[in-house]
């Protein structure tokens, strides 16, 4: 693997595709808009492009938008959402052979990547009220009725058989233990029972064990996604009572037993008495469940901001009210289940050696109409559209590949097996990378990316017509925000497949996607007419997202000079450096940001040099060579904000500028190096990871300087 030496010299193409091969955005920061884009094709050097070549991609732009359409992923919704298909099940196979069979139609090169992981399903799950002492327990129906025979389960739950008095423990975060300590509460021994919101469910999971709970009820309260939001389905888009959220507990990406390095034939794995994850048995429960158990319990009153939706004040426990859970899943060798990536992919006609990826995840835990059927509908039309100029002699520059991930929903498996198996030739060949997940549930855009990314995202909103069918999504974007200076995107945290290409490598992401109320998330409520009636009745979103994603993945692949801004990148990173600041000004310590804002001012100004060169350049003409040899060196950048050893405790992640927040899981840490040895109490150790961070900006500002002298 080359991490910082110069750049590797042309290869022949080696996708790792080969037949049989086994292979939130919560976070925001203001956007630095474009000024040279205010329409469809205003192409100018910013966005990599001279003006002979600019003319070329708005004319491959305009073909391009022409062919996404709402009738096509009307009709590819509802094949893919014809039936529940949670990973490693036959129906899940199905959708890889109905992708395959779509990209192979168009003309696509198509491939599989196929895993055997660690997915233990569930044999048993139950539970019980005991209203009272001495009182006869009733079971409670778990099921959602519209689909009993789908388990409403948490994936990577303990086993175990246990019961006991509940507390109710908010939304089950670290600061709520402490609230519960501060009302003489303990949950040490008895069921914790957190409402879903917040934080991911994995870290609710862990911080209930770290306590003491012996088990754990989730359940949604409708002041999240019921009836205090709108009107339930099915006469409204929200959760209904019986409504449940499943999803995975496992805070780790990736097949467990195989932790950072591909699940291939013959691999150790780790023994499955010592994996990662809780060890208390975990159940998720719809809000009228969870009404029963709440209006039993006394105690303490909760403070305002733990009062949900359901009509009565709510007290913290415990009990009097017992719940007994019982909770069975696979072991062994029955455990292990059979998971499929899909690959589409577009040979690139100038810099077949340069790849763009766009993928989502195809498995869902429901019929998933919109998570994620949505995303992995968007892939394909945009692949459609792609293929479809390609036959008519208009391929991309770039290697394009449309990839749809399995097994997402239980730990990011499919991504992150196939990124870890394919490491050296991801870091070698991959542009960037665009993820698509639960895409189109409502009107209002939004989107999360790397800095570097985000102005050419705002320049393709510009660029593209929005859902309502009046102007750009741009424009509907600012009409809802109200002001240029209010459109955010987000950093890219946790809980999707951008992960690997990101945290784990350095390749620039993004993700863009359009949203709005909705309550089912994860149940079975997630339906093809749930999102005919709801989520996006006439397809409009549908097409207007195939059509920006068809947009940005064009000017990544066709661009004369890769459009990374790495002038708004240091501006950016220099604007994440306060609460560091606040953190060492509380602690005292004499250890300060410094030396740090410095290297990122050396990297901005660094990018805003190139941004000279590049735009004389492209004025003048740029020779072929010329230009690989810059955007070998771009491509080097954010590589070189990664180290081999990743993050103290998490070495999976190995991005210095954003990692999922190990207390939250969503939520995106800036400088997580630093920022977690900071949280740990210890000042060595943050001056250490201060000055190794340092050196890797450093480092990313030699490659940027590299360009600039190739461009010369």
């Amino acid at each position: 693997m080359r991490t910082h030496g110069a750049p590797p010299g042309s290869l022949s193409l080696r996708l790792p595709l080969a037949p049989n091969a086994r292979g939130a955005w919560r976070t925001c920061a203001v956007v630095a808009l474009l000024t040279c884009a205010r329409s469809l094709s205003p192409l100018c050097a910013q966005a990599g492009f001279g003006s002979q070549a600019a003319a070329a991609e708005s004319s491959f732009e305009s073909r391009l938008l022409a062919v996404p359409d709402t009738a096509d992923a009307r009709i590819m919704t509802r094949a893919l959402s014809a039936r529940p298909h949670m990973a490693g099940t036959p129906a899940q196979a199905v959708t890889r052979d109905y992708v395959l069979a779509r990209l192979r139609a168009w003309g696509l090169e198509t491939r599989t990547a196929a895993y055997t992981v660690y997915m233990p399903q569930p044999r048993e799950l139950a539970a019980w009220l005991v209203a009272r002492r001495g009182a006869a327990p009733q079971r409670l129906v778990l099921a959602e009725a519209v689909a009993p025979e789908i388990p409403p389960f948490n994936a990577y739950s303990g086993n175990g058989d246990v019961t006991a008095a509940v507390v109710y423990v908010n939304f089950g975060l670290i600061k709520d233990y402490e609230t519960l300590a501060a009302l003489g509460v303990s949950v040490r021994g008895r069921i914790a029972l957190a409402r879903y919101g917040r934080s991911f469910r994995g870290i609710k999971a862990r911080e209930a064990e770290r306590h003491g709970a012996i088990g754990l009820i989730l359940y949604s309260d409708p002041q999240q996604d019921g009836y205090v939001r709108g009107d339930v389905y099915p006469a409204g888009p929200m959760r209904p009572p019986a409504g449940v959220q499943r999803g995975s507990v496992l805070n780790e990406n990736g097949d467990p037993t195989t932790p950072g390095y591909a699940s291939l034939p013959g691999v150790h794995r780790v023994p499955e008495d010592s994996l990662p994850g809780p060890h208390i048995p975990v159940i998720p429960m719809g809000y009228g469940n969870a009404q029963r158990i709440l209006a039993l319990l006394t105690g303490p009153a909760v403070p305002d901001d733990w009062q949900g939706g359901l009509p009565f004040h709510y007290h913290v426990g415990a009990g009097p009210a017992r719940v007994r859970l019982r909770v069975r899943t696979e072991r062994g060798v029955h455990a292990m289940h059979p998971i499929w990536d899909t690959f589409g992919v577009i040979r690139g006609a100038v810099y077949p050696d340069e790849w763009v990826i766009v993928g989502a995840h195809r498995d869902a835990w429901s019929p998933g109409a919109g998570d994620n059927v949505s995303g992995t509908v968007t892939v394909l039309e945009v692949a459609r559209a792609f293929a479809e100029l390609a036959r008519a002699g208009h391929p991309p520059a770039r290697t394009l590949i449309f990839a749809t991930w399995d097994a997402e929903e239980w730990a990011l498996i499919g991504s992150t097996e196939w990124v870890e198996e394919h490491e050296d030739s991801l870091r070698e060949h991959a542009v960037a990378y665009l993820n698509e997940d639960d895409v189109t549930s409502g009107p209002r855009f939004e989107g999360a990316a790397s800095p570097s990314l985000k102005p050419l995202l705002v320049a393709a909103t510009r660029g593209v017509p929005g859902p309502e069918g009046r102007g750009s999504v741009y424009d509907g974007w600012l009409a809802r925000v109200g002001s240029p200076a209010a459109l955010e995107l987000g950093n890219l945290g946790g809980g999707s497949d951008f992960a690997g290409f990101t945290h784990h490598l350095g390749i620039p992401s993004l993700g863009a996607g359009f949203s709005g109320p909705s309550g089912v998330y994860h149940s079975t409520f997630d339906s093809y007419d749930w999102m005919s009636r709801f989520g996006d009745p006439g397809y409009r979103e549908h097409r207007a997202l195939a059509r920006l994603v068809g947009v940005i993945l064009a000017r990544l692949a066709n661009a004369e000079l890769l459009p990374f801004d790495y002038e708004a990148f240091g501006t950016e990173l220099a604007g994440l450096l306060a609460p560091l600041d606040s953190g060492l000004a509380a602690r005292h310590w004499g250890v300060a940001t410094a030396p740090l804002r410095a290297a990122i001012g050396r990297l901005s100004a660094a990018g805003r040099v190139f941004a000279t060169a590049r735009d004389s350049a492209l004025a003048s003409g740029l020779p072929d060579e010329r230009a690989a040899r810059a955007n070998r060196w771009l491509m080097q950048v954010e590589r070189r904000l990664t180290r081999p050893q990743g993050l103290v405790g998490r070495p999976w992640y190995r991005s210095l500028e954003f990692a999922a927040d190990p207390d939250n899981g969503y939520a995106t840490l800036a400088f997580p190096s630093v920022s977690e040895a900071l949280r740990s109490g210890d000042a060595a150790a943050t001056e250490r990871e201060l000055a190794d961070l340092v050196s890797h900006v450093d480092l990313a500002r030699e490659a940027l300087e590299q360009a600039t002298a190739a461009l010369r």
